[in-house]
């Protein structure tokens, strides 16, 4: 059985990808931003989950989790599914904690990054000028149009890594709201098959996947002159080469 960490596990499609892992007897490393939101994931801890905590909004908290994971048993996987939709922390959660994640755990051969179809009404001229810093608030579909073409960046950059993005659908969550239209059980489906499944596909990467089929992204998601400007801007702001 596989190591995955899921962030932003503490409730929605996390939570339930964290359950859906420790439930086909997968070990599983839950998240929380804070002790307080972390209360929640004791029932997980319970049947065995590690828990670690840091708010994502906070370089140098993501920084204390990448060195507190790699000081533990390596990861086989990372879903990186914790996201904000609006306000200044949109870019420092969306997108910069995913970045440093990637750059500084060590081990994981598999990563799965949650997109959006929102990410298709992103635009790549905003990767100039983009406040990383959420000094101001972000665009949530700029933010998902940067994870999307950073998963098919990494998979050009890391060969023998697969790394795919999801769209897991407008589900209803605390971010999606009650009415939202798509199946909660499907929206957490796919990014678990690709953490842990043995399936060829499933071993594939480069993908954009909604509902366990591939799909056409942004097309700037796949242009390499694009990937690259976005992996050099990410690592200039943060001091940390992918």
């Amino acid at each position: 059985m596989s190591r995955i960490l899921v962030t932003g596990s503490a409730d929605g499609l996390g939570r339930a990808t964290a359950e859906a892992l420790l439930d086909a007897g997968h070990d599983v490393v839950v998240h929380a931003r804070s002790a307080e939101r972390a209360k929640v994931l004791g029932d997980l801890a319970d049947r065995g989950a590690d828990v670690v905590v840091g708010d994502f909004a906070e370089r140098d908290a993501v920084r204390r989790v990448a060195d507190e994971l790699d000081a533990s048993r390596p990861l086989d996987a990372v879903v990186h599914n914790a996201g904000v939709w609006s306000g200044p922390a949109v870019m420092p959660v969306n997108i910069v904690a995913p970045y440093l994640l990637t750059a500084l755990l060590r081990g994981p051969r598999r990563l799965v990054y949650l997109s959006s179809g929102s990410h298709l009404g992103g635009r790549p001229s905003a990767l100039e000028g983009t406040d990383w810093r959420g000094a101001s608030a972000g665009s949530y579909a700029d933010s998902k149009l940067f994870v999307t073409a950073l998963a098919a960046a990494v998979a050009r950059l890391r060969p023998g890594v697969a790394s795919n993005a999801v769209d897991p659908g407008w589900v209803p969550t605390r971010m999606g709201g009650p009415h939202a239209p798509d199946d909660l059980e499907l929206g957490h489906r796919t990014q678990e098959w690709l953490a842990s499944s043995d399936d060829p596909e499933a071993l594939s990467t480069g993908g954009y996947w909604y509902h366990g089929k591939r799909t056409q992204s942004h097309r700037a998601v796949h242009d390499e002159a694009f990937q690259d400007r976005l992996v050099r801007a990410l690592a200039e702001e943060t001091g940390t080469a992918l």
